[in-house]
C-alpha cells in the first residue's frame, strides 16, 4: 500500500499505552488520521476517539453502521485475505486459528451462528493481502498461546514482507 508497516508488542493490560505511543510516533511523521475497521459497537468507537484524541489523530471509520454479512462478502469478493489470529474459545474451535477467511469459513460461521465479522469478539484477524497491497504480507503462524484473557487463544505470528505481485 506504500505505507510503512508499524508493529508493536503489548500485553493486554499495556495495550492502550502501547497503542497511544504508536499513534504519537506516527503523528510526529505528519500522519493526521487513522482508519479503523469497527462496524457498530459504540464502546470501540468511544475507545478509538479517546486514544486518537491523546495523539491529536482524527479517527476515520469507513465501515461504521454497514451490514455485517454484506461487508464480509464484499471483502472476500474484492480479493482481500485476512488470517484468523485470535479466537474466543467459548464461541469458536481452535481449528479456525491460522485460517484465511473465505467463502467456506463464512458459511461455517453462518451455520454455527458466529457473527460474520467477529464483532461480538468471536475472532480477530490480520489482513495479509488485497487489491491495494503492493505485495502480500508473509505471515508465519507459530504456536497457540493462551492469553491473559480467559477463554481466548492466539497464534504467535511472525510477519515478513512478501514478494511483489
Amino acid at each position: 500500500m506504500g505505507i510503512p508497516l508499524l508493529i508493536r508488542c503489548a500485553t493486554w493490560t499495556g495495550y492502550e499505552v502501547a497503542f497511544v505511543e504508536a499513534l504519537h510516533e506516527i503523528r510526529k511523521k505528519g500522519i493526521k488520521s487513522g482508519v479503523f475497521g469497527d462496524i457498530d459497537f459504540p464502546p470501540h468507537l468511544e475507545w478509538e476517539e479517546k486514544v486518537c484524541a491523546k495523539a491529536d489523530i482524527i479517527p476515520y471509520l469507513p465501515l461504521w453502521e454497514n451490514a455485517r454479512p454484506a461487508l464480509l462478502h464484499e471483502f472476500i469478493a474484492l480479493g482481500y485475505k485476512a488470517l484468523i489470529v485470535r479466537i474466543n474459545e467459548n464461541k469458536l474451535n481452535r481449528k479456525f486459528l491460522g485460517r484465511i477467511i473465505d467463502g467456506k469459513i463464512a458459511g461455517e460461521f453462518q451455520r454455527i451462528g458466529i457473527d460474520p465479522c467477529g464483532e461480538n469478539g468471536e475472532y480477530h484477524t490480520i489482513v495479509v493481502d488485497g487489491p491495494i497491497f503492493s505485495r502480500p504480507l508473509s505471515v508465519e503462524a507459530g504456536s497457540h498461546l493462551d492469553t491473559e484473557c480467559s477463554g481466548y487463544c492466539t497464534i504467535d505470528i511472525h510477519v515478513r514482507i512478501g514478494r511483489s505481485k
